[in-house]
């Protein structure tokens, strides 16, 4: 940082100075805060951070974020150098993308300069930081919810039958039999809508309401602080954050890897709070973008603190220094170590987790949608019924009247009561996931898509936190020669030991005289490859407040390998930009002074550490890094390929170590031509890595190679397997690199052993994209691991071709996703496939696939809640998404699905014979049953058993684990479909049919006689069909076919208008009603027999 000249801008006015190179007294020590990312809401902050914390070491990247604050360079530094600021100021140039706006704004520019101390007013041009998830508010729920109910056909036909009975020349019967369905579904979910947003308007104030301490100016001695509520918190404002405490801000980068932020350097030099609050200084931060990865700005001191020489003031230049996404706490990051001071510089809804999370939408499952369309159907058969009858009347007097008044008759052929049954459907279902005591903690968030379960074909899954725990372990370590596993780490620490012992009872350069030899003893093999791989690395040391140590660092591969040699005996005890001090085994203390570190980078693929041995002086350069760059670095790696591949097949993660020890004169000779290179304007990063290139990277030592293994959530190797089995296809969507991306695929076998994996990076042109297009239509059954701007690419040019090929691959890997890009692949393969998709994630990053998914599952871990309150369905653990889909996913659709087609049988039955009825007599639009029986009807004679049916099951819990191929037999769809509704339709018009006609046959003297006759037997013959539909019988089952009949009976003796007592305690009554019913059910049954011997369902053949 300290050599790199910053240009002007091109900014105007009094405080638009250009920018100055960065003085050597600026490149100070920079104590970084370090996050781990949690949870909840909105606010990114520029940091001073202070107290025990992460130190800032070099990063490559560094470079490119500077350079996009870069303008002409040449010229543009030369006129700084020469004082010509206010010349520049007024010279119009290029704005670059991080150039500051003119003073003339346009609107649409959200691009801000905020001062310390921003007046009020400015302030208050920005969106107020509320967290606000609530779905409606006092003015938009009732259109809103109504809106959301009346589109749907079947509620608006209800809707205008109801209406029609406020027609007096329209009336049919009692109108609470039309209204009163309708009023209680709208009731019931207005209610349920109404609770959960009570729910959400509950958590929002929680988190709006939680405290902050603010720095604020005080004419006594100090600053004082201010505690306000986070949606109090403003652009501008200084929060003061401590260990532990979450930033007010919305979380973007979900996973809990250790984070490093920097602080601004010129803040690091201000002795206490007093003076960042006297500085007159501003922040200017680019307008808000989606990008967690970007962030351009500036930091701006007026008046820097300047003393004079020889009494000569020096001249006021304002000191500008580059902000970059390592300044930026996003949002609901926490602070892990140390105090920070933040400046806020977005809230509300200008914060990245904001932009990047969509509006929930209100869900609608696959089985309403196709019950809808029935609905239609259904309709359209009521309107040929109702016409039909009417010509063959001859269209006499006022027949369109009497269209309407059969309409309504035929009302029942859509049964509002269908709703109804399937609502409470839903919510039995979901208390049967809540109360399952095999999948403890899950919650069923959304109530209305407990069947989407049961149909799912694509599941897209995080990686870290859902699938693995993210928490490393060293697993193994290969030497060439010798090779130790988890099991033998005790010989590692015994042999450590007498290494160790061994050189300091000689001395310090026993190593280095070993080495000469041509056959090291194994103690000093071991002790070189430990002590390099305790010193590479960019891990640094905390104490806590109770005294134990905590490693912190960017890379948690690295933290296990650290704390590895602390477990045999190599501990690592201080660190800071300069010196790293090590305990071994004797508790003896080595010092080693750090000259250089080489940060790693996705492009590199490794990193390297310079350092002095304090004692010896002897310098080494250490590197450790993927085994397809080290392989040509290192010498003697004939054993390197072998080993790799098969710690790669085990899941573990490798890294190769390797060291080469340079003498003064070597080093000498590294830095002049290094220090040459940093300085140059042009191609400085390239000429860096080149000079690294030439004097250290060749011809390393082969030490050893390591094998770290990245702890998978319980039983997901089992769960992956169940679900593949069950005809779903997995897709993994990950932040992380390709590397670790594809260890994991491996470890967790989402990819078959012995199945390809074809890798899919950094695409540049149309043609790269089409070539890799080709050749997966060529090879469908391989395993596609692809980068987010590969990714990317494919998505913007050949769409549709990739979603077609990639939709049929067994799984897929895309790594180094942004929220955005899930939420898009979600709703891509949604809208191709038209199948269920379901997305399932732990982490603020994942919310927004979660929304976009047909059904989002989130867990509860270390990331927090906020995956789980987004989420349809929230559970504890990734494996228990078996019994989740494949038992009460599966349960669910069956269930409803039969529920739905017995409700419409049931009211297409009483139409049918209503039709009978009125062609007989005369066409005449008149009600065969009215009042309490129609009421009755579709209440207490049937609903009961009807209902039942939602306990019903094929098989058990344990075969349905078992054979999870069961589930994919249900995601054809097959259950309800146009066949099987047909099925139905004829069913009930034989039925209907043959119970009225036998009644008419069967007809004694007097009409009443009819109604008794027809309706008893219409009543036994829906339990009868109940009876027939049950698989499994369930004790409450029995219960409501016995209760049902036993209230039947009761209930005649109360409606005399409607039964002859004296006839229907005759024998005539029960032979009469016991023919009809064999006549309409016995061929029902009969044909059910024949079809279960000759075609089976796949189910039964496991019975």
């Amino acid at each position: 940082m300290s050599n790199i000249p910053l240009h002007s801008l091109g900014r105007k006015g009094k405080t638009r100075a250009g920018y100055v190179p960065l003085n050597d007294a600026q490149d100070t020590d920079m104590p970084t805060g370090v996050l781990r990312a949690v949870g909840t809401r909105n606010v990114n902050l520029t940091v001073k951070a202070k107290g025990k914390q992460r130190e800032r070491y070099t990063d490559a990247d560094e470079f490119d974020e500077e350079a996009t604050l870069l303008g002409n360079r040449d010229s543009t530094l030369e006129e700084v150098e020469e004082g010509n600021v206010g010349e520049q100021s007024k010279r119009p140039s290029r704005r670059s993308s991080g150039q500051r706006p003119s003073s003339i704004h346009k609107t649409q520019d959200k691009s801000r300069t905020i001062p310390f101390r921003p007046p009020e007013k400015l302030q208050s041009k920005f969106p107020p930081n509320l967290v606000r998830n609530q779905k409606y508010n006092i003015f938009t729920f009732f259109p809103i919810v109504i809106y959301e109910q009346f589109k749907f056909f079947f509620n608006l036909y209800f809707l205008l039958v109801a209406l029609s009975q406020f027609v007096p020349a329209l009336k049919i019967g009692f109108i609470v039999t039309y209204v009163a369905p309708l009023a209680f579904v709208l009731c019931v979910t207005m209610g349920k809508e109404a609770y959960d947003d009570y729910k959400r308007n509950l958590r929002d104030r929680e988190a709006n309401s939680q405290k902050y301490l603010t720095l604020v100016p005080s004419s006594d001695s100090g600053p004082h602080t201010r505690s306000v509520p986070s949606s109090s918190l403003q652009v501008g404002d200084l929060v003061v954050l401590e260990k532990n405490q979450r930033v007010p801000a919305d979380m973007l980068d979900g996973e809990t890897d250790w984070k490093l932020r920097v602080a601004v350097p010129a803040t690091q030099k201000l002795v206490n709070d007093s003076e960042l609050l006297d500085l007159d200084a501003e922040v200017y931060a680019d307008a808000p973008i989606k990008d967690i990865h970007t962030f351009i700005g500036t930091f701006t001191i007026h008046t820097p603190r300047t003393h004079s020489v020889h009494d000569v003031p020096m001249v006021q230049v304002p000191t500008v220094e580059p902000l970059s996404a390592e300044n930026v706490l996003w949002s609901n990051t926490v602070l892990a170590a140390g105090s920070v001071v933040g400046f806020i510089v977005y809230t509300g809804s200008e914060t990245r987790a904001v932009m990047n999370t969509s509006h929930p939408e209100t869900k609608v499952g696959l089985l309403d949608l196709e019950i809808n369309r029935l609905a239609k159907i259904l309709c359209a058969v009521t309107f040929a019924l109702s016409f039909g009858l009417v010509a063959l009347n001859g269209f006499r007097g006022q027949w369109y009247i009497y269209v309407f008044r059969f309409l309504i008759l035929f009302s029942s052929i859509i049964p509002i009561s269908l709703r109804v049954n399937l609502d409470m459907g839903k919510t039995v279902y979901a208390q049967q996931i809540m109360n399952d005591s095999e999948i403890p903690g899950t919650i069923v968030r959304t109530s209305t898509l407990p069947e989407e379960l049961g149909r799912i074909e694509y599941l897209l899954s995080d990686k870290t936190g859902t699938l693995t725990q993210n928490e490393m372990e060293m697993k193994k370590l290969h030497m060439g020669t010798m090779s130790y596993g988890f099991d033998s780490m005790d010989e590692v620490a015994h042999q450590l030991a007498s290494a160790f012992a061994h050189t300091r009872s000689n001395s310090i350069a026993t190593g280095a005289q070993l080495a000469m030899r041509g056959r090291r003893d194994m103690s000093s093999r071991l002790r070189d490859v430990v002590l390099s791989l305790a010193l590479c690395h960019n891990v640094t040391p905390v104490t806590n407040d109770d005294g134990t140590l905590t490693y912190q660092a960017s890379s948690p591969d690295e933290v296990a390998i650290v704390k590895w040699t602390e477990s045999v005996g190599l501990k690592l005890v201080f660190r800071d930009r300069t010196r790293m001090e090590l305990q071994t085994p004797t508790h003896a203390r080595l010092t080693y002074d750090i000259l250089d570190i080489f940060p790693f980078t996705s492009e590199s693929k490794r990193m390297g550490i310079v350092v002095r041995d304090a004692h010896s002086g002897e310098v080494l350069f250490l590197q450790k890094g993927a085994d397809v760059v080290m392989a040509r670095i290192v010498q003697r790696n004939d054993w390197l390929e072998e080993e790799t591949g098969n710690m790669a097949r085990e899941g573990l993660r490798t890294l190769v170590v390797a060291r080469k020890r340079l003498t003064s004169q070597q080093y000498a000779a590294f830095k002049t031509a290094h220090h040459a290179a940093s300085i140059r304007l042009d191609g400085r990063g390239e000429a860096m890595i080149s000079v690294v290139a030439e004097h250290l990277e060749h011809d390393l030592e082969l030490l050893g190679l390591t094998g770290v293994e990245d702890k998978l959530q319980d039983e997901v190797k089992g769960t992956l397997e169940l679900l593949r089995n069950g005809g779903i296809k997995i897709w993994m969507l990950t932040g992380d690199k390709i590397e670790t991306a594809r260890c994991i695929a491996i470890s967790t076998k989402l990819v078959a052993r012995n199945q390809y994996i074809h890798e899919v990076a950094k695409l540049k042109t149309s043609d790269q994209v089409r070539d890799e297009l080709e050749f997966l239509q060529s090879k469908l059954d391989c395993c596609l691991v692809i980068d987010g701007e590969s990714l990317q690419l494919c998505l913007n040019l050949y769409k549709n071709e990739f979603i077609e090929i990639t939709t049929k691959l067994s799984a897929v890997v895309a790594c180094r996703c942004s929220p955005t890009q899930k939420a898009d692949v979600a709703r891509l393969i949604r809208h191709h496939t038209k199948k269920r998709v379901c997305c399932i994630g732990d982490g603020g990053n994942d919310v927004s696939m979660i929304q976009a998914a047909d059904v989002g599952v989130g867990i509860v871990g270390k990331e927090g809640k906020q995956a789980s309150l987004a989420a349809d369905f929230s559970v504890t653990q990734f494996s228990y998404l078996t019994k989740l889909l494949m038992w009460h996913g599966r349960n669910s659709y069956r269930r409803s699905a039969k529920l739905a087609q017995f409700v419409i049988h049931r009211g297409l039955i009483i139409s049918i014979m209503q039709a009978v009825f009125s062609a007989i007599f005369y066409f005449a639009p008149i009600a065969l049953y009215q009042g309490w029986l129609m009421v009755g009807y579709a209440t207490i004679y049937t609903m009961a058993p009807v209902f039942s049916l939602v306990l019903d099951r094929d098989v058990n819990e344990d075969l349905a684990l078992i054979y999870p191929e069961l589930y994919k037999e249900l995601t054809k769809g097959r259950a309800l479909s146009f066949k099987t509704f047909f099925q139905w339709l004829m069913i009930s018009v034989y039925q209907g049919a043959a119970i009225m006609i036998m009644s008419l046959l069967l007809f004694e003297t007097e009409f009443l006689n009819i109604v008794s006759i027809s309706f008893t037997a219409l009543v036994i013959n829906e339990l009868i069909m109940v009876a027939l539909e049950i698989t499994t019988w369930h004790i409450y089952m029995v219960i409501s076919e016995v209760v049902t009949l036993f209230f039947y009976v009761i209930s005649i003796a109360f409606l005399p208008e409607y039964f002859d007592l004296d006839f229907v305690v005759s024998t005539r009554f029960a032979w009469k009603v016991a023919v009809i019913v064999a006549v309409s059910a016995l061929p029902l049954y009969v044909i059910k027999l024949i079809r279960s011997r000759i075609a089976p369902a796949a189910s039964s053949k496991l019975l």
